[in-house]
């Protein structure tokens, strides 16, 4: 399978990212340059929203990503560089990828002449190749794997490192699934101005995340929204972390024999504790 390379700050992961991901996937394995916190700074003239590790822990849990590697500067063609890290040429001729893939944010002058130096495709993406977001598959119970069944509810409204690190210890109980909150219910739980992103891109976030086996949107309302979901998965366990232990939830479980979770809100060790309400800045 061919390699495919793509470089950017990544700073701040949305949808329009990761489905510019979903897309460069298309062709091959991809690999990411990304920027080193000093390199956003210089190049950005800002200091990175969010730091590198935490910036490559949400890249590497990406389902479309298959290897994330530090570029340290983008000096042109042919350039020593700084001498601080690897340059956008020393890492591409380590990866020797088929392809570079580029949209309208992607650092157009220095890809280029080094891709063209090199010998290596371009490939340019457009906004009408990223709009939107692929329909979401019908729910359907996976078996295969013989893990028991998960399942995980939430807004996912600012999608950040916190909820990967959320998915990442559920699946450790089993195959995970996420109901994603409508929005009618975020509006019924959290009132006027929730959910800031729609349904669909949320649930569009969350499902691509390699941690998740399957995301749905939830169909019922109040804190129990995947009681019908529930009842066609048949979980052997609800996960909820701290924050998402209500009392409905509990006794649903009860009186449905599923097994009831709750984890500790903890970031993966290293990375700052994040908040969707701080983010998106209620």
């Amino acid at each position: 399978m061919a390699t495919v390379f793509v470089s950017g700050p990544f700073d701040d992961l949305r949808s329009r990212d990761v489905r510019f991901l979903e897309e460069a996937a298309k062709l091959g394995r991809v690999t990411i340059g990304l920027w080193t916190d000093g390199l956003v700074t210089a190049r950005e003239e800002r200091p990175a929203k969010f730091p590198f590790d935490e910036r490559l822990y949400l890249l590497q849990a990406m389902r479309h990503v298959a290897a994330v590697v530090p570029v340290a500067d983008l000096p042109p063609a042919g350039s020593p560089g700084t001498g601080h890290g690897p340059g956008l040429r020393t890492v591409l001729e380590k990866v020797k990828p088929r392809f570079c893939v580029t949209d309208d944010r992607s650092p157009w002058p220095d890809l280029m002449a080094s891709c063209n130096d090199l010998g290596i495709e371009v490939r340019s993406l457009g906004p009408d190749v990223l709009s939107g977001f692929p329909s979401l598959p019908p729910l359907a119970v996976d078996g295969s794997s013989g893990r028991p069944r998960v399942v995980v509810t939430g807004c996912y409204d600012w999608f950040h490192s916190g909820h990967v690190r959320f998915f990442e210890e559920a699946a450790a109980f089993g195959d995970l699934y996420v109901g994603v909150g409508s929005d009618a219910n975020i509006r019924l739980l959290k009132g006027e101005g929730h959910p800031l992103f729609p349904q669909d891109e949320r649930a569009y976030l969350v499902r691509s995340v390699r941690h998740v086996r399957q995301a749905f949107i939830a169909t019922g309302t109040g804190w129990m929204d995947t009681s019908a979901e529930m009842a066609v998965l048949k979980p052997r366990f609800y996960i909820v972390n701290e924050d998402g232990d209500r009392p409905e939830k509990r006794e649903f479980c009860e009186e449905a024999r599923i097994g009831y979770v709750v984890l500790s809100r903890a970031p993966k060790p290293g990375l700052p504790t994040r908040d969707s309400t701080a983010l998106r800045g209620f």
